[in-house]
């Protein structure tokens, strides 16, 4: 009798692309990168970074058009306070814990904004700042400081990823597409037109908190792809690049995706072949192709139709 065990949705999603990513090795340039295509625990940081730019392109889609760029950046910070706190905790996975203050900080937030108690920025900043120092803080109270660990977390360390990591990423990007792949069309209304919305009978409210925990959610997965310091590169700049050239929101949606895989894919292709930071190469190639597609932008423009 055969017994089926199920190893998580990431180890089974990697198992399922790993003879294709095998193939596609084989064309991959330079001499490190094509290791991401055939070594497991390259695939793994490959597969985990393909899965967070899937859902960060169209979470920061919706993040524009609300006007919330900045609590990606505001949420990674608190983060890292969590898991300053799980590691001084002893815990083996800190990112859980980086999970429960994001999503904490993430319905503060928007409570706060909604009640009219503080601007969004405001509040965004507050937590910023006040649960980076507390990370910073309680690291060094403990003892423990700023390991390679800690700069992993910081800046982003793909080749930290383990099978648990690769499952608490996958499963969080998965829910957190599903859910907005469900709330998507009220999401937008409620985006364009909050009052609308609410006369319409869309519950502004519930959705405006799964959306804060979404993004929490989504934060916290994008941690050791980009670290908490650089988030907001992976989370923001395609989808803003997007807007840059996109006619309607669902070429946005498109683009984002386009302009996000192509970012990891060179980023991760230099920092393997200069020996470079993983986190900070991609968010300096987000960075890149929005200051090239700025600039084209109005020469293209500029290009008589009848040529």
């Amino acid at each position: 009798m055969q017994h089926f065990s199920f190893d998580g949705l990431g180890v089974e999603l990697l198992e399922l692309v790993s003879p294709i990513l095998i193939v596609l090795g084989e064309f991959a340039p330079g001499e490190v990168f094509p290791f991401f295509f055939t070594m497991e625990m390259f695939q793994r940081a490959l597969l985990a970074s393909m899965v967070v730019t899937v859902v960060s392109g169209f979470l920061g889609c919706f993040l524009l058009i609300r006007n919330l760029s900045l609590i990606g950046d505001g949420l990674a910070h608190v983060s890292f306070g969590g898991i300053a706190v799980g590691i001084v905790l002893g815990a083996t996975a800190p990112l859980s814990y980086a999970l429960v203050f994001s999503i904490v900080a993430s319905i503060m937030i928007y409570e706060l904004q909604s009640r009219e108690i503080l601007t969004g920025d405001a509040s965004i900043a507050i937590f910023l700042t006040g649960m980076l120092a507390f990370g910073l803080v309680i690291l060094r109270v403990s003892g423990g400081g700023i390991t390679m660990d800690i700069e992993g977390y910081l800046f982003g360390n793909l080749l930290l990823i383990d099978s648990y990591d690769l499952n608490f990423i996958t499963t969080i990007c998965l829910i957190s597409l599903f859910l907005l792949g469900v709330i998507s069309q009220p999401l937008l209304a409620i985006s364009v037109d909050p009052l609308a919305a609410l006369i319409q009978g869309i519950p502004v409210r519930g959705i405006g908190l799964l959306f804060s925990v979404i993004t929490a959610s989504v934060v916290v997965a994008m941690v050791q792809v980009v670290g908490t310091l650089l988030v907001t590169a992976l989370l923001v700049t395609p989808a803003a690049t997007a807007q840059l050239v996109g006619k309607s929101f669902r070429s946005c949606l498109l683009l984002s995706q386009l302009f996000g895989m192509a970012s990891v894919l060179i980023g991760l292709y230099l920092s393997a072949e200069m020996n470079t930071g993983s986190g900070s190469m991609i968010a300096l190639v987000t960075a890149c192709i929005f200051g090239v597609v700025a600039t084209t932008k109005p020469l293209i423009q500029r290009i008589p139709k009848g040529i």
